[in-house]
């Protein structure tokens, strides 16, 4: 598998190492990716270095106090570099890391990130330890989750998992979609199981935003899936964000009920209630890569 050539033509051997190394982490119970979704990715990364060639594979994997590029690819390991004149370390272990069938371990692991003396993001259930390793203090004020992005590939269904709410269960989404063949183009979103958004005639309605009631949570869901339908196979990709809170335009009215949707669905998920709770930061986009 040899990229395509661009204009500011990059390492291959660099390009092809780093994408074997990226391919390879996706979790002992992942599938692997198909050649073609392979294919894909690598025409995708190429293209993009290519037009920033800040983002060559060496700065993605990481660039030390000197210079050099090191990898960040071994389970368990620690890594020191300066940003903005501050010594930073990375400390991590994903020897025992569990997965759920994704690329991101559900369990059994630590990401920690030093800074001073303090430990100022911890990723993981192995908190214990990562406090033992790094012997550093705990933050005084908590990270949060600002914002998660996740690119799937797939022909018409795309899957991913998300907290709305920390205090909250997982949700499961699913975006699937009819573009091809005699039919007019249409799109459907699911949360647990249970479709809140049908988009008919989605060659006009490409474009699109709407809010759901989930679990009795308000949630904006915002779309654009203009390449799906009017540019070259690969070449783009549909964007949808899931972002927790009523519109700024609704905040501070429409509390009796009608949440700006229609429907006459009495479920928890699709209820037309406005709830109390308050908006959130947090956004999820998701980056939909059709194979044809």
């Amino acid at each position: 598998m040899v990229p395509p050539a661009g204009p500011n033509p990059l390492n291959p051997q660099l390009i092809q190492q780093f994408l074997r190394s990226v391919l390879s982490q996706r979790g002992p119970s992942a599938l692997p990716y198909s050649e073609n979704t392979k294919w894909l990715i690598c025409t995708h990364l190429v293209s993009l270095t290519s037009a920033h060639p800040s983002l060559e594979p060496k700065t993605a994997m990481g660039v030390g106090g000197g210079g050099g590029a090191w990898h960040f690819w071994s389970k368990k390991g620690y890594k020191s570099f300066e940003v903005e004149g501050n010594q930073v370390e990375v400390y991590w272990d994903l020897r025992s890391a569990k997965f759920g069938g994704g690329p991101e371990p559900c369990s059994d692991f630590y990401v920690a990130l030093v800074c001073d003396q303090e430990i100022v993001l911890l990723l993981g259930d192995m908190k214990k330890k990562a406090y033992k390793r790094t012997k550093s203090r705990p933050a005084l004020v908590e990270a949060l989750l600002y914002y998660k992005k996740e690119n799937v590939f797939a022909k018409k269904s795309f899957a991913t998992r998300v907290k709305f709410d920390e205090n909250r269960k997982e949700h499961d989404i699913v975006v699937e979609s009819s573009t091809s063949g005699s039919k007019d183009p249409e799109m459907w979103i699911s949360i647990d199981g249970i479709v809140l958004i049908h988009v008919k005639n989605l060659q006009w309605k490409f474009r699109g935003n709407q809010t759901l009631q989930v679990n009795m949570q308000p949630v904006q869901v915002f779309w654009d899936v203009h390449d799906w339908l009017f540019s070259s196979p690969g070449t783009g990709h549909g964007l949808f964000i899931f972002k927790p809170g009523l519109p700024e335009s609704e905040s501070d009215h429409d509390r009796d009920g009608n949440g700006g949707i229609d429907s006459d669905h009495s479920s928890p998920y699709y209820s037309t209630q406005t709830s109390n709770s308050t908006s959130s930061d947090f956004c999820l986009f998701l980056h939909a890569y059709k194979i044809e």
